[in-house]
C-alpha cells in the first residue's frame, strides 16, 4: 500500500495498515523554519544554509525529501496557497520588516524576535459605497502562472511519488477575506449596518474562488486527492459570530463555493478552522465539507473522542494529533507521548483520521518532542 492509497482509505473511513501522517501537505499543517532547522539536526540530516519557504506569511519550510522520506509522510503539497503572478517586496521602517501582498494587505513582521508576519493595513478599509468595491483591483485568479507545470506535479506526485496530492486554494476563506479587506474594527460592525459592502466583497471572492477551483480541477483532473479551503471564525471558547448570523451572512456561499467544487471532482474538500467551532460543525458539514482542520482539542467543546463519536460518520479529522497549545511545545516529551496516544486512541478507529499537529509546529518546539510525537504515532498508530 502506498501513501495515496493509504490516505485514500482513511478519507473513505476506511481502516489502511496505519493511520497516514501528513507534515507540510497543507499550509496549516507545516513547521516553522526554526523549528524545522532543529529537525532536520536531530535526523541526522546536512544543515540546509537556506531553508526554503513555502508559505510566507507564517514562516513555514518546505519540507525536503530527505525528511518526508525520513518521516515516511503521506501527503505532499502540490500547489501551496500563494500567488502565482505577485513578487513580494521586503521593505524596511524602523522595527519592523513588511511588505503589501497582491491584494493590497498590508503585513508586517518586528525584526527582533518576529516568527510571522502579522496585519496592519487592509486596502478596503475606507470604503463606503458597493462601486468602490466593484472598482477595486482585485487579483486575476486565473492567471496562467498560478497553474504553470501543475499537471505535471500532481501527476508526478500521485503516479511517481505515490503521495496523496493536495492543493492549496486562492486565498484565505470567505468570511476571513472580507475581514482582512475591511480590518476587523470595520468588519464586526459591518456585518449588522454595511451589509451590503460585506455581502458584496465575499460575492466577488466566491467567484473568484470559483474561477481558480474551476481551472486548477481541470488542469489536476483525476489526481487532485484533496483541496483546500478554509475560514477562521471561532475563538478559544466560542464562535466569534453567532450562530443565526454564520447561517444567514456566510453559510449560503460555504454551500454555494462547495457545491461548486463536488460538481466537478470527487476530491474531498478539507475546511481549516480553528478554536472552539463545534456549534458550526452541523452547518459545515451539510455546507459539503468533508475533512476538519485542525482539530484544536485545547479549545472549548473540542474533546476528540466526543468529537469522533458525533461526527465521525460525516468528517474525516485532519489534524489533532497532539495539543500544540498546552503540551508540544512547553510539554515533556512523555507528555507529548501520553497526549499523542490519546488522540490516536480517540481519532483512529474506523478510518477518518490523518494525523497531524494542531496547526503548525511552531518555532519553540524542542525537536526531542517532535520526535516524541513521531515515534509515538509509529508505535501505535497501526490498525
Amino acid at each position: 500500500m502506498n501513501s495515496r492509497e493509504r490516505v485514500r482509505m482513511a478519507l473513505n473511513h476506511k481502516e489502511p495498515d496505519r493511520v497516514p501522517y501528513d507534515l507540510g501537505g497543507t499550509v496549516m499543517t507545516g513547521i516553522n523554519k526554526l523549528a524545522y532547522a532543529g529537525l532536520r539536526q536531530v535526523l541526522g540530516l546536512p544543515r540546509m544554509e537556506e531553508i526554503r519557504i513555502a508559505e510566507f506569511l507564517q514562516q513555514i519550510a518546505i519540507i525536503d525529501d530527505d525528511v518526508r522520506e525520513r518521516l515516511k509522510v503521506d501527503v505532499l503539497d502540490t500547489a501551496p496557497r500563494s500567488s502565482g503572478t505577485f513578487n513580494i517586496e521586503i521593505k524596511d521602517r524602523g522595527d519592523y520588516l513588511y511588505f503589501y501582498d497582491e491584494w493590497g494587505i498590508g503585513w508586517q513582521m518586528p525584526k527582533d524576535g518576529g516568527f510571522f508576519y502579522d496585519m496592519f493595513d487592509h486596502p478596503l478599509k475606507n470604503a463606503t459605497t458597493v462601486q468602490e468595491i466593484d472598482k477595486f483591483p482585485w487579483p486575476d485568479p486565473v492567471a496562467p502562472a498560478r497553474f504553470a507545470g501543475l499537471h505535471d506535479r500532481a501527476r508526478h506526485v500521485a503516479e511517481v511519488e505515490g503521495k496523496a496530492v493536495c492543493l492549496g486554494g486562492l486565498c484565505a476563506g470567505i468570511l476571513e477575506m472580507a475581514a482582512w479587506m475591511r480590518g476587523y474594527e470595520n468588519f464586526y460592525p459591518d456585518c449588522i449596518i454595511n451589509r451590503d459592502l460585506i455581502e458584496r466583497i465575499m460575492d466577488i471572492v466566491v467567484e473568484m474562488k470559483m474561477a481558480f477551483w474551476e481551472k486548477a480541477l481541470a488542469e489536476t483532473g483525476e489526481y487532485a486527492d484533496v483541496l483546500v479551503e478554509a475560514d477562521d471564525f471561532a475563538g478559544q471558547f466560542n464562535l466569534l459570530i453567532t450562530l443565526d448570523m454564520y447561517r444567514d451572512l456566510f453559510k449560503p456561499r460555504h454551500k454555494k463555493l462547495f457545491d461548486f467544487i463536488h460538481a466537478r471532482t470527487d476530491a474531498k474538500i478539507f475546511f481549516h478552522s480553528c478554536g472552539a467551532i463545534r456549534p458550526a460543525l452541523p452547518d459545515l458539514i451539510d455546507t459539503g465539507i468533508d475533512i476538519l482542520n485542525p482539530v484544536q482539542v485545547s479549545a472549548k467543546g473540542m474533546d476528540s473522542a466526543e468529537l469522533k463519536k458525533e461526527f465521525g460518520k460525516d468528517l474525516t479529522f485532519w489534524g489533532g494529533g497532539v495539543d500544540v497549545q498546552n503540551v508540544f511545545g512547553t510539554g515533556t516529551p512523555e507528555e507529548v507521548r501520553a497526549d499523542v496516544k490519546r488522540r490516536i486512541d480517540d481519532l483512529a478507529p474506523g478510518g477518518g483520521f490523518v494525523f497531524a499537529t494542531v496547526h503548525n509546529t511552531q518555532a519553540n518546539v524542542p525537536p526531542e518532542n517532535f520526535m516524541a510525537m513521531w515515534e509515538t504515532l509509529q508505535e501505535y498508530g497501526v490498525y
